[in-house]
């Protein structure tokens, strides 16, 4: 007799993580993993709640022991491993279950897994999971793709798993099919250009006033309580204040500055393009973590060209502000970028419920996201004039804090720092807040060496210029 309400497959550290967090909710959880030999274990640190966790070595047991219609939730590699799991599992199910992907799955992929599996009455989830172990252990913020059907079923369970913010569940069904993976994608790319941001300012506040890490991180535990109240300021606080058991020197000085990267920055900047938008700020980010991996070339280049960086005489609440701001704009980037697919996919995504479930659980909660969430809902669910710059509460923000922003990035420029998100978001901005700008000139270029016409302003239809007679 069937004992599972849901089954998890993938016992990594997130798989884990969540089949504890279900388990701890009341739920029966059947379980299995590629190598049958991380059960034992498991179910040890498991402890009581091992009761609720039903692990099995073939995929036909771990099918057989789930309520009907069954629902099962892939924790595992993106790519090639979840179509494999799909091919293999697909037979052993009937019209009517459904299976959740729960990795970061590319939401290309995730339109065409639900399109043919729909084919076999089969539903197809793709769910964001942001969190990190901490989340899934203790409660994720959850960006669903899928069927209104597929959601009334889900939504109980996923609810009771969930992060809560002041008691509201940070879960939703965002849309249909990739839905949810691409938000989760904008999210990890806002998350890029917002760890991005932090390090420039650290940058700063070391290279260019002196500040010991232990300082830097008390003054980020400073500004913590107050407007850039964030997960990522909080933990980079408790980083910087951190020493290495082995050599006494602070933590982050004994760490490679070589930074890894999973991917979804890329498709953030990748679908950005694709949508004809702009993530400038993210694009720098993920820049950013390609040069720190060279280096070799680097160090090579600093003996060659010169690596002097002058001193600052920026103030930390200068440098609070410009943070402010440049985080502001990163996420307005973001918001575009979800705005723009919600129009080419007819997805119909509520940005401020978005928002709403970001604000607890997920990597880039922050008290920033408040207002973000408070400026969509008074534009109705939809982003204020296309803009969330234009929003009259963030254009307030930003005409308090750019100022900070430009300060900074002249200062830098001028010292020899380097400050890519930062530079970029303030770039951004001043080309959004220019009526007239120099794409006139570009059009009569083209028009030249390739006859591509131009529109006259206040003229309908396309023109040549003076210079094809």
């Amino acid at each position: 007799m069937a004992r599972a309400q849901i089954g998890l497959y993938g016992l990594g550290t997130m798989g884990s993580a969540l089949a504890l967090n279900l388990a701890q909710q009341g739920l029966d959880v059947a379980l299995a993993n590629r190598e049958v030999e991380v059960f034992e274990p498991f179910l040890a640190e498991a402890g009581a709640l091992s009761e609720r966790l039903h692990p099995h070595a073939t995929l036909e047991s771990f099918v057989a022991d789930l309520d009907v219609p069954r629902i099962v939730l892939f924790m595992i590699p993106s790519g090639p491993p979840m179509d494999e799991m799909i091919a293999r599992i697909a037979p052993l199910l009937a019209p009517g279950d459904m299976i959740v992907d729960a990795g970061n799955a590319d939401f290309h992929d995730t339109r065409r897994r639900s399109a043919a599996l729909a084919k076999k009455g089969l539903d197809l989830v793709g769910m964001g999971v942001s969190g990190g172990e901490e989340g899934a252990r203790n409660g994720p913020s959850m960006m669903v793709g899928a069927t209104t059907d597929s959601w009334a079923r889900l939504q109980p369970i996923l609810e009771r798993i969930a992060a809560r913010y002041e008691g509201d569940p940070c879960v939703a069904r965002l849309g249909p099919d990739g839905a949810g993976h691409f938000v989760k994608t904008v999210h990890n790319g806002i998350e890029y250009a917002d760890m991005q941001m932090i390090a420039e300012v650290y940058s700063l506040l070391r290279f260019g006033t002196g500040r010991s890490p232990t300082e830097i991180g008390a003054l980020f535990s400073a500004w913590n309580g107050g407007a850039l109240r964030s997960y990522l300021l909080e933990i980079t606080s408790d980083i910087l204040q951190s020493s290495d058991p082995v050599t006494g020197h602070p933590a982050v000085d004994v760490i490679k500055d070589s930074a890894g990267q999973k991917g979804t920055g890329r498709w953030t900047v990748i679908e950005a393009l694709r949508l004809g938008q702009s993530a400038s700020t993210i694009e720098a980010a993920v820049g950013a973590r390609s040069w720190s991996a060279e280096k070799d070339t680097r160090q090579a280049a600093e003996a060659i060209l010169g690596g002097a960086r002058l001193a600052l005489g920026l103030s930390p609440e200068v440098l609070a502000d410009a943070l402010k701001a440049g985080r502001i704009l990163a996420h307005a980037q973001g918001f575009r970028l979800l705005t723009a697919a919600s129009r080419e996919y007819q997805w119909s995504l509520d940005l401020a419920r978005i928002a709403e479930i970001w604000r607890a659980g997920c990597i880039i909660r922050s008290a920033l996201l408040n207002d973000l969430a408070d400026a969509l809902r008074a534009d109705g669910a939809g982003e204020p004039q296309g803009h969330l710059i234009l929003a009259p509460a963030i254009a307030e923000d930003l005409a308090a804090s750019v100022p900070a922003l430009r300060e900074v990035v002249a200062a830098a420029v001028h010292a020899g720092h380097a400050l890519p998100s930062l530079s970029a978001a303030l770039a951004w901005y001043d080309s959004m807040r220019q009526g007239f700008g120099t794409a006139n000139l570009i059009q009569a270029q083209r028009d030249v060496f390739g006859r591509h016409g131009f529109e006259r302003l206040g003229q309908e239809g396309r023109f040549h210029g003076p210079w094809w007679g």
